[in-house]
């Protein structure tokens, strides 16, 4: 397994050079005073890598990060998790909710601030890859960047009614619809470049191993899903080798950051033994996926998370198996083809096993059910299957869940966004 460290000392400029001035506006002009450096490194292979490398750094490592300040900020707001230590400011405002989250909020700042890190460093490395000689190395640094793009472009459209239309200065902002489009575009442009030059076997051993293909596919049906456009999820769903993991991996010296705040013991957990679920969506006893995402330990024993936040070294899925069938599940049912949707959702209800040990192990669901309750079943599953993946608060509204239910709807804009871009728009009223 490659760690994240960068490939060499020499660029790690280039890849944190916009990074201060992002933290007083992520959507101002990225300005550098060792600019000359950052554009030699641009014109170079092995720039390029180490600049390609820098965007799972900024995506997982850090409690800046987004993949940290996703699970959190969706974990408070939908009650998968509950709050430790009140002194945790910026927490107990997600965890109480409503009007006490509000632009100063930091764990929205740094998950606003990094996803936009994200999109105006992977747009430096698509442009400037398209001018290496060797294409086939050019494929796998665009499409690389391009899973990162998306996936920082997907999650501000989540979370944000609106999102920047990219990150130049006092840049206009785009429906979340129109965030979706554009994530699913990238990955598009990432496809097509992939057909025209495959992937070289070189660039390959030089990147943190992921799945570059299927994880496109992956995204490219969540983002479909999310945008309605159920023909186009359906088809990115069956595109998608389920046999093989695509995860962010860790190790000693880039450790998981969950495991890193979760053994703290001081942050959240989860909320209880059903995950926070209530009423029909409560899990069955039996259900394999409690003991997976949670464990009782210290002394007194307490309620503590599992799953993928276990020890060190434990990888975090880009998406699950059970997500892509849930996806399939949920399409049939929205088209009212019943029994294909049941024997999908009873693919996940059944599962033993997957490439990541996330299984159910329960009886198959027999039915009959109404369109009405095999999509709120799909939901449940959802939620059980896909526990701190940072993905409930989308499906809350879209299974149109009662609003009492989450504690925000969506986000207030970072305060250092509005002070430096007149563009921003209003706050949501909750």
């Amino acid at each position: 397994m490659k760690n994240l460290r960068y490939t060499t000392s020499k660029y790690i400029t280039c890849v944190a050079f916009s990074w201060a001035v992002c933290l007083s506006s992520c959507t101002k002009e990225y300005q550098d005073p060792s600019r000359a450096k950052a554009d030699v490194a641009l014109t170079s292979q092995q720039g390029l890598t180490a600049v390609a490398i820098g965007l799972q750094r900024v995506y997982t490592l850090s409690r800046t990060g987004v993949m940290f300040n996703s699970v959190a900020a969706n974990g408070f707001v939908t009650n998968e998790f509950s709050l430790l230590n009140s002194g945790n400011i910026p927490e107990l405002q997600l965890s109480t909710g409503g009007t006490a989250v509000d632009g100063t909020n930091t764990i929205l700042f740094n998950l606003w601030t990094s996803a936009n890190k994200i999109i105006y460093d992977a747009d430096l490395v698509i442009t400037n890859a398209n001018n290496l000689g060797d294409k086939g190395y050019a494929s796998g640094l665009i499409a690389y960047s391009s899973i990162f793009k998306a996936l920082a472009i997907g999650n501000l459209s989540q979370y944000w009614e609106r999102i920047p239309d990219g990150t130049g200065k006092n840049v206009a902002f785009i429906t979340r619809d129109a965030g979706f489009a554009k994530a699913i575009s990238v990955l598009d442009n990432a496809l097509t470049t992939i057909a025209a030059n495959p992937i070289s076997t070189g660039f390959n051993s030089n990147v943190p191993a992921i799945n570059i293909v299927s994880t496109i596919h992956a995204l490219k049906a969540r983002y479909a899903l999310f945008s309605g456009n159920y023909a186009l999820a359906f088809t990115e769903a069956n595109a998608v080798d389920l046999t093989r993991a695509s995860a962010f991996n860790f190790d000693a010296t880039s450790p998981n950051i969950l495991f890193t705040i979760i053994s703290s013991n001081n942050v959240f957990q989860p909320l209880n033994a059903n995950l926070g679920l209530s009423g029909a969506n409560v899990p069955d006893v039996a259900d394999k996926r409690i003991p997976f995402y949670t464990v009782l330990a210290g002394a007194p024993a307490t309620l503590r998370m599992a799953g993928f936040a276990t020890a060190t070294s434990t990888p975090f899925p880009i998406y699950l198996p059970g997500e892509i069938t849930l996806i399939k599940a949920e399409v049939y049912a929205r088209q009212s083809d019943l029994q294909k949707a049941l024997t999908e959702l009873n693919i996940v209800v059944t599962k033993t096993t997957d490439v990541f040990g996330v299984a159910a192990a329960l009886p198959a669901l027999t039915g009959p059910y109404t369109q009405q309750q095999l999509l709120d079943l799909v939901y449940k599953h959802r939620s059980i299957e896909l526990y701190a993946s940072g993905l409930k608060i989308e499906d809350m509204r879209r299974f149109n869940q009662p609003i009492a239910e989450r504690k925000r709807n969506f986000f207030p804009y970072p305060f250092q966004e509005r002070d430096n871009n007149t563009n921003t728009p209003a706050d949501p009223s909750f």
